[in-house]
């Protein structure tokens, strides 16, 4: 349930495109990553001589224009969508970041959450090192810029020490004078792809659906621990650092990632049909119609409906131009923002026996409106339907997924909940139905639902002030 639920992990795009300008297959790419993030975007790029920026607060065409976009010259870039999981909108914390370093021009883009960053913060400031935002990429590119021994390519040395160093979840790519870097952390938290340009060249991205919009072909993941390396004669992947028991967000499955994307070999709207179909086994209901909550549910419905031998039927319909209204911070504009965002159809809705399928609930300041929605255009009972098991557990990995109290699966159980919401009846999938869909038992992280952190986590203390984590 996004209004009011948790929101998605930043975007990151990367290319090499010898003989053209990189920045523009970069634009696309956020283009395509935009609901990864769309509080402020931007790209660097460099020509070999000197590096150059823009970035902003909105959404990518926002941003960017044929303009601002001309002067990003060179055959490197490296771009970013930001969705922020603490901290205020700002264009200070705005990605790229881009220093100058005793080996030229450092640009990064993350995407991920460093559960050590004050650690490193601190360290940092106390050696004289210091910052111009609130972000724990700062951190990182900070930490870039430091020297280091121990490779042939000092950015690889550099990058070496980053890995022994950050906790948490990071996929990132870098720009230096000659070559863009991606990599992922040792868990592979978050997903990053590379790919083959057509026309020559390649490039990275968060997600495979990405590459297609730059038009490249996908040719990778990259492996967790590992940096590829990127310029103008290819790509060459080094392996830094010794890869922990792998546990990519298993959010992306059922959430984050667009359907279209292709994650460790599973087409993510086939993984969400399965999840609805095991919905439907888990928890049917005596029913009408199904209706998915659109878009991220949609696929859970499609599989719910084919599974339970009920009719799915667009019941709520997105208004797709108001932007998505999760991104305000006030509870009382995301309730508001409900009938914004959906409206009902009675045509499909009346006097009937509605499934309505969500992919989550989180806080829980949805769920009830939009039963309420689905009641006053004449929905006779509404039985509520959650693709994935309850969110009890915060997220330190890089996803803004509150407090502890302000989930509303911790505080409640399953009956304060539907009374809460206002459905006739509640269900959620089970974990082991959520694992059967993805198709493993291992190589996730599903803290959020189990409460069994890959890697050790501390919550800051309220009095802390917080570090700006990159969704």
């Amino acid at each position: 349930m996004r209004l009011g639920g948790m929101h998605e992990a930043c975007g990151v795009a990367g290319a090499v495109t010898p003989g053209r300008q990189a920045a523009r297959p970069v634009f696309f790419g956020l283009f395509a990553l935009q609901h990864r993030g769309q509080e402020a975007a931007g790209i660097a790029s460099s020509d070999g001589r000197a590096a150059y920026i823009h970035k902003g607060l909105g959404r990518v065409a926002q941003v960017f224009d044929e303009d601002n976009l001309r002067p990003l010259a060179g055959e490197l870039a490296i771009g970013h969508n930001r969705y922020s999981t603490t901290g205020a909108t700002q264009l200070r914390n705005a990605q790229p970041h881009l220093v100058e370093t005793v080996l030229g021009p450092l640009a990064v883009a993350h995407n991920g959450n460093l559960t050590n960053a004050r650690a490193l913060r601190r360290e940092l400031l106390e050696a004289g090192i210091g910052f111009s935002s609130g972000s724990d990429t700062e951190v990182i590119l900070r930490l870039l810029a430091l020297p280091a021994e121990g490779s042939e390519d000092p950015w690889i040395a550099r990058i070496g020490r980053l890995m022994a160093r950050a906790e948490g979840a990071y996929a990132l790519v870098l720009l230096t004078r000659e070559a863009i870097y991606a990599l992922r952390d040792p868990w592979g938290f978050r997903p990053l792809v590379v790919g083959e340009l057509e026309g020559g060249g390649w490039a990275a991205a968060s997600e495979s659906s990405a590459l297609a919009t730059m038009g490249a072909r996908p040719a990778f993941e990259v492996e967790p621990g590992s940096v590829v390396r990127i310029d103008r004669e290819g790509y060459r992947v080094h392996e830094v650092a010794a890869g922990r028991p792998r546990a990519l967000c298993v959010f992306e499955y059922v959430y984050f990632a667009r359907p279209d994307t292709v994650l460790a070999g599973r087409e993510v709207h086939a993984v969400r049909r399965r999840l609805g179909a095991e919905l439907a086994r888990e928890a049917p209901a005596d029913a009408d119609v199904v209706v998915g909550v659109p878009d991220s549910a949609t696929a859970h419905a499609l599989g719910y409906a084919e599974a339970a031998g009920l009719p799915f039927a667009e019941g709520l319909i997105k208004n797709r131009y108001i932007g998505r209204t999760f991104i305000e911070p006030d509870d009382a504009l995301r309730k508001t923002g409900v009938r914004l965002k959906y409206t009902p159809l009675a045509s499909v809705l009346a006097d009937r026996r509605v499934v309505l399928v969500d992919d989550s609930i989180v806080r829980g300041n949805t769920a009830g409106p939009l039963v309420r929605l689905l009641r006053e255009a004449g929905a006779r009972e509404v039985h509520l339907r959650v693709a994935s098991p309850p969110v009890r557990h915060p997220c330190f990995m890089g996803l803004d997924m509150a407090t502890h109290d302000e989930l509303i699966a911790h505080r409640l159980e399953l009956e304060a909940i539907r009374a809460h919401v206002g459905a006739d009846s509640l269900a959620y999938l089970s974990h082991a139905g959520m694992l059967r869909a993805v198709g493993t038992r291992t190589g996730l992280c599903d803290a959020c639902f189990s409460g069994r952190y890959p890697l050790a986590v501390e919550p800051a203390a309220p009095e802390e002030d917080a570090l700006v984590g990159e969704g």
